[in-house]
């Protein structure tokens, strides 16, 4: 995955309309210039596309392939793992198109987009635990598809939403638990509790909720504190790992 900062400040340069795809993509009418660029979405070029969809963008900011051109690029940066400018195209999208009849596909784009910002190819390679890295991401395409489900209940992608946010919801937890782990290894005992209180609190029906009670019990019984070694020790026999 590319790194935010860069594309950061190429988003600004391309979004403006000075992409170098007009030095590159030849000067034809926009009608064929965007068949081209279909042809190559349709291959999985995305690198093509992006190109010839950035010259129509640049060329004919207000044509009559304008919208769809945006919705375009909008995926191809996504397929591309171009994070940066999927997330500029997006804000630039809805500033531009606040009520558009495709903002439901928009949303759940933001939260593909903020999903994929979470994800680590040699993590995922390796089967690398990644439970201790930052969730905003993650917790930002919580939200996205959260405010999906609120606002387009019928949408077509309603029901991939609702998988996402229960995958999310997991990654989230389990960070809240290494975080609770983190606390124990270094004897933090109140903030071990704390922190795994949170957890059952904001994420009740997750494993890692369940496993947060053994952080619990541990911390307790550091601190000699018999009634709530009892109770904590009851809810662990009630609610038992999966």
């Amino acid at each position: 995955m590319r790194r935010l900062t860069i594309s950061a400040l190429l988003s600004v340069v391309l979004l403006a309309g000075c992409s170098s795809s007009d030095n590159i993509v030849p000067d034809i009418p926009p009608a064929e210039l965007y068949s081209e660029a279909q042809r190559s979405l349709q291959n999985g070029d995305w690198s093509s596309a992006i190109e010839k969809l950035e010259a129509l963008d640049s060329r004919y900011p207000f044509g009559a392939y304008s919208e769809q051109v945006q919705l375009d690029l909008i995926f191809a940066y996504y397929k591309s793992d171009d994070l940066a400018l999927g997330h500029a195209s997006i804000s630039r999208f809805n500033r531009l198109n606040p009520t558009h009849e495709k903002s439901d596909w928009v949303l759940y784009m933001r939260g593909l987009t903020y999903m994929a910002q979470d994800r680590s190819f040699m993590h995922d390679l390796f089967n690398i635990d990644r439970s201790d890295r930052d969730p905003e991401p993650a917790r930002s395409a919580f939200k996205d598809f959260k405010k999906l489900l609120e606002r387009y209940p019928n949408s077509l992608f309603a029901n991939d939403a609702k998988k996402r946010m229960s995958f999310l919801k997991n990654r989230l937890a389990n960070y809240e638990l290494a975080t609770a782990d983190f606390y124990i290894r270094r004897e933090a005992w109140i903030s071990a509790i704390n922190r795994s209180q949170e957890l059952q609190r904001t994420y009740p029906d997750t494993n890692a909720a369940r496993k947060s009670l053994e952080f619990m019990l541990i911390a307790y019984k550091e601190l000699d504190l018999n009634d709530a070694i009892i109770r904590t020790e009851e809810m662990i026999s009630a609610n038992p790992v999966d």
